[in-house]
């Protein structure tokens, strides 16, 4: 085993499903002896977990890797870059060392004294200072959906603002990779509210710098203070300390459990698999209900207001029933779809109209039966851009089907299913967009959920 570093840089390309369908001999070796094989996924996690990361934030991660290689462990420095719907890899490094004890994934140190320090919301960047998380409470001084930030430079969110000798902390920071303090930054947009930030850098297993957690606490006297929060008053302030609590460790979960699952690291006995699957499950329902209950409260708002875009509802279709279609497979049920050639304009808002339509055509997979089909239709008259959305399942009683469009209503709770807050909040949803959902159902005669929105 070569004790020294390959002097030269590999590359390598991981496909949309997360298959190595390129690389140079060194990284299709590494695969290999990891249990991989051409064409199949990439079996080395450390690697793989980078890939999944640029992807997802459709931005280039670099970061330092430690994978086990036989008796040895391999020190690596990954570069990952999103070219389309492929993720390109960059490996330098490569230097085999005796198996030690150390981290083999990312775990960033946090500063005690900072994580009790006060602050209004708080952010984390990768180590170009590209957004990779921002909590919900974010969203009122950005003006727009944090979401949508995700990936971008923190530039984008703020414009930093010299100190008095004309210094910049942050700068400074991330050329040492040091923490900083008291940096003032405008927000872009709604009016330029002003923050003092402070951040303390993440390392990964190696040491080294992979990005800055921090904090944002209101800075300018001239606007008024933030009330405090109140769970018991201001629900709005509840289920946004809820999705920050919840959502990282619960994403974690599901994480770990479905690598587990895939048993990528090696064969696991059968009921361990089993065991890892039932708290992937479980993780996947708690992270359902954080969504829904942020949802619910953003769209009881007085002033929430959906978007009004033109969009075109058959590619809508189309894009849900792909999302849905590992879950459509598993259950061995078949999703028709519209074809590629139907377009049915309408006005609405994009991301919601997809919200909707996957949680529609989610409960008719949950509900029909092995080798049964959900069918997605079109439809547009007078005005009026419809889609249906019908299932082989066992129908809605007559008496239930008003009831189920209620919040926390399941028509049999003893089945497993979502949340009970699906079908509220996709009406709600479709209301705000000048639409509405209906149901047409008979016992033993399946179900049809029809969602209309304003034509073009």
């Amino acid at each position: 085993m070569t004790a020294g570093p390959f002097e030269t840089t590999i590359t390598g390309r991981v496909g949309a499903d997360g298959s190595l369908i390129a690389a140079d001999p060194p990284l299709a070796n590494l695969n290999a002896r990891a249990g991989g094989r051409d064409g199949g996924p990439l079996a080395v996690p450390q690697i793989a977990a980078i890939a999944r990361l640029a992807r997802r934030l459709r931005v280039t991660v670099s970061r330092g890797a430690i994978a086990a290689d036989g008796d040895h462990d391999l020190d690596l420095w990954v570069r990952a870059q999103p070219q389309g719907e492929e993720v390109a890899l960059t490996v330098t490094g490569w230097t085999f060392r005796a198996r030690r004890l150390a981290p083999i994934a990312d775990e960033p140190r946090r500063d005690e004294d900072f994580e009790r320090a006060a602050a209004d919301w708080r952010w984390e960047t990768d180590n170009m200072l590209h957004l990779t998380s921002l909590s919900p409470a974010a969203a009122g001084a950005a003006g727009v959906d944090t979401r949508k930030l995700i990936g971008e430079p923190l530039t984008r969110l703020f414009s930093f603002i010299e100190n008095s000798d004309g210094s910049l902390p942050v700068l400074s920071a991330l050329a040492e990779h040091r923490r900083f303090d008291a940096q003032l930054a405008a927000v872009r947009g709604v009016g330029g509210a002003r923050y003092l930030l402070s951040a303390v850098p993440m390392t990964d297993g190696r040491g080294r710098f992979a990005g800055f957690h921090g904090a944002a606490a209101r800075a300018d006297p001239a606007h008024e203070a933030p009330p405090p929060i109140s769970d018991t008053v201001d629900g709005t302030a509840f289920a946004a300390r809820l999705d920050d609590a919840l959502r990282a460790p619960l994403d974690r979960i599901i994480a770990n459990a479905e690598e587990l699952c895939t048993q990528t690291e090696g064969p696991l006995r059968s009921e361990y698999a089993g065991y890892a699957d039932d708290i992937a499950s479980a993780g996947r329902h708690l992270l359902s209900l954080v969504d829904d209950l942020v949802d619910l409260q953003a769209i009881e708002r007085p002033d929430f207001t959906p978007e009004r875009d033109q969009i075109d509802l058959a590619d809508i279709a189309r894009r849900a029933a792909g999302l849905l279609a590992v879950r459509a497979a598993k259950g061995e049920v078949r999703i028709d779809r519209p074809g590629d050639d139907e377009v049915i304009p309408a006005t609405g808002e994009f991301r919601r109209v997809l919200q909707i339509l996957v949680n529609l055509i989610g409960n008719a997979i949950r509900y029909t039966p092995e080798g049964g089909s959900v069918w997605v239709r079109t439809e547009a008259e007078d005005g009026v851009a419809s889609i249906i959305v019908a299932d082989q399942g066992k129908g809605i009683a007559l008496g239930d089907q008003a009831r189920i469009f209620d919040k926390f209503e399941r028509v049999d709770v003893s089945e497993p299913g979502g949340t009970g807050l699906g079908l509220y909040i996709a009406r709600r949803l479709a209301r705000a967009m000048g639409g509405d959902i209906k149901v047409d159902s008979a016992p033993g005669q399946g179900a049809r959920f029809t969602l209309t929105l304003p034509a073009v």
